[in-house]
């Protein structure tokens, strides 16, 4: 939990950010805060409700589909996924709205951090206000499987149930305003309905890439927090990855639950465990200063994550394929 220890301090405008709002949106975030509470159990459970939305979980939704059950499947949520997270930041760095507990005069206190490894005022590292991501990604992935999987009811009623919970855990959490919030749900629903329309009307798969890399571009010129640059990086590394694992690598999905598994906690750990040892040849000063330099290195860090995750990392499949008794992989699952 997060409380600046000096609430007076002056309104914070210009290149560090804009601080804009309706008196009803703090208003309502002090009184959730004030009488649901700040600690105990009911605060735990609403305060995790914000993990839906978060990178962790998504890891595991994509990877469990690509790397396990349906690659088809796995890459058509992981294009909705990567455009929404790299359209969000721009969309931030764009309006530059700093978050609710930034504002003088009023209660509201961070209870969860964006990114626990840095400070609450780190603005790089904790990103802009507007709109809000996790909204958005919650919209994007729950309503990018209810769309595939249109018969599923279950599936349509998470696409409604879990991001209404991401969005309220976000705003109690004081993390974001509630304009943020339906602003990040309108984000992830554009980002489906116009993905699917892409995907319609562009000739080829590689057509849709070129046009996704070509929006996320202008970013370069403007954007200074963190989350664009990894978002950028995510998206290329797939986009170079993707047509590499169908020439090279050409891995079988499975219906073994088992085997789904084990797929995504090694992919899982791989993915955590390259994204620290690809800072270790830079400096942490080098890798914090917030320049040019630091955001290639990041977006680069990222991209060479994601080609592995998705390119090379299935090659190991087919070495473990023979331990569970089969000598060809099953087929893969449509």
């Amino acid at each position: 939990m997060y409380d600046h220890p000096e609430r007076k301090y002056p309104k914070m405008t210009g290149t560090l950010g804009n601080i804009f709002y309706l008196d009803w949106e703090l208003r309502l975030m002090e009184w959730l805060q004030s009488h649901i509470g700040t600690e105990g159990l009911v605060f735990s459970l609403l305060s995790n409700m914000s993990a839906l939305g978060e990178q962790l979980l998504l890891v595991v939704i994509m990877g469990f589909l690509y790397w396990g059950l349906n690659k088809e499947f796995g890459k058509f949520l992981g294009v909705n996924v990567l455009a929404v997270n790299v359209w969000n930041p721009l969309i931030k760095n764009a309006v530059l709205r700093l978050r609710p507990y930034f504002v003088p005069g009023y209660n509201v206190r961070l209870l969860r951090l964006i990114d626990d490894s840095a400070d609450a005022m780190d603005i790089a590292a904790q990103g802009y206000s507007f709109p809000s991501g996790h909204s958005g990604n919650a919209v994007t992935v729950y309503g990018s499987l209810a769309e595939h999987e249109k018969r599923n009811g279950l599936l349509k009623l998470m696409a409604v149930a879990f991001p209404l919970m991401v969005g309220f855990s976000r705003v109690y959490v004081g993390a974001h305003f509630p304009t943020d919030v339906l602003c990040g749900w309108l984000l992830g629903l554009f980002t489906i309905v116009i993905i699917a329309l892409l995907r319609r009307k562009l000739p080829s798969r590689g057509a849709l890439y070129a046009v996704l890399l070509i929006s996320a571009v202008p970013g370069f010129f403007y954007c200074t927090s963190n989350d664009y640059y990894s978002s950028f990086g995510m998206l290329l590394g797939f986009i170079l990855a993707e047509p590499f694992e169908e020439r090279y690598v050409k891995f079988e999905n499975t219906s073994n639950i088992l085997r789904c598994a084990l797929r995504t906690i090694g992919g899982g750990a791989l993915y955590f465990g390259l994204n620290e040892a690809f800072k270790l040849p830079f400096s942490k000063e080098l890798l914090e200063a917030g320049d040019l330099t630091a955001h290639l290195i990041r977006a680069g860090r990222y991209a060479a994550v994601i080609f592995i995750l998705i390119g090379v990392y299935p090659m190991v499949f087919r070495l473990t394929d023979g331990l569970w008794g089969k000598k060809k992989p099953s087929a893969q699952a449509e």
